[in-house]
């Protein structure tokens, strides 16, 4: 089941985001988090993104905005770092912590790292769903604050592209020029998370270790990824942001209240 709804999924994220610059590790990490604990979601999501904006670097990157690039994407990076680590100390400190009950004859079990996911996942798709944050802007000199706070909730969950999006949209570059520096920048912050999550997982033994991290679905998902971002250069830029991002927040919201009531 899990080779055919993770692929799956990877592949309509990765259309879906790729004008908008967000919502592939948004989308893709619940559905794996399905079929695998939640430190080894993540990091699979992040093998998956970062090399599908690898790809869209190949196809677009020279476009990027060099400037974003730097003040945007290194404090971002630095952050992603402190994220994923803050990801390893919290599933360590938790492991203990959780409550279960049965609904409808099925037992949820409900985790501290899966109700902090969910308030960000809620978060996130309020972001996009409220019409007085849907259009929030932040000027050019608020850039490495984004960056920061971008980079670490990356780290932390796989949730930055829609704040680092916000940011961007305000500096007015070109719609080739949005999607380049996206990639760069998501490129950078995954490069750096995935470093953590390959000692934390690997050397450290997270969630089963090396064992427990399911490299072909992640091999088959970034097949499937690549395949969305070629239809989505195509096809894409006939669906407006706008409606990407309802559709992507509805999606959120509705993952994020199965996720903290236990029941995934």
């Amino acid at each position: 089941m899990e080779y055919i709804a993770i692929p799956a999924a990877a592949f309509i994220a990765s259309l879906l985001s790729f004008y908008s610059g967000f919502g592939l590790g948004t989308l893709l990490m619940p559905v794996l988090a399905l079929f695998f604990p939640l430190p080894v979601a993540i990091a699979a999501t992040a093998v998956v993104h970062g090399s599908n904006n690898l790809f869209k670097i190949v196809l677009v990157g020279l476009r990027a905005d060099r400037d974003l690039v730097l003040r945007f994407g290194l404090p971002a990076i630095a952050a992603a770092f402190a994220g994923a680590w803050a990801l390893h100390l919290f599933t360590a400190v938790s492991g203990g912590l959780s409550f279960s009950y049965v609904l409808l004859g099925k037992t949820a079990v409900v985790t501290p790292l899966k109700f902090l996911l969910a308030l960000l996942m809620l978060g996130f798709a309020a972001v996009d769903i409220h019409p007085a944050l849907k259009g929030m802007k932040f000027d050019r000199r608020y850039l490495p604050v984004g960056g920061l706070l971008s980079g670490f909730f990356g780290g932390l969950s796989g949730h930055q592209g829609a704040l680092r999006s916000a940011f961007l949209v305000k500096t007015d570059v070109t719609p080739e020029a949005f999607v380049a520096t996206n990639a760069v920048i998501g490129f950078m912050v995954d490069l750096a998370r995935m470093l953590i999550y390959a000692y934390t997982i690997f050397l450290l033994g997270d969630a089963g270790g090396v064992h427990g991290f399911p490299a072909r679905i992640a091999a088959v998902s970034v097949i499937a990824s690549v395949a969305g971002v070629v239809i989505g250069l195509k096809f894409l830029h006939k669906v407006t942001i706008s409606v990407i991002q309802s559709l992507t927040a509805a999606m959120l919201a509705a993952i994020a209240v199965f996720l903290g009531a236990g029941l995934i």
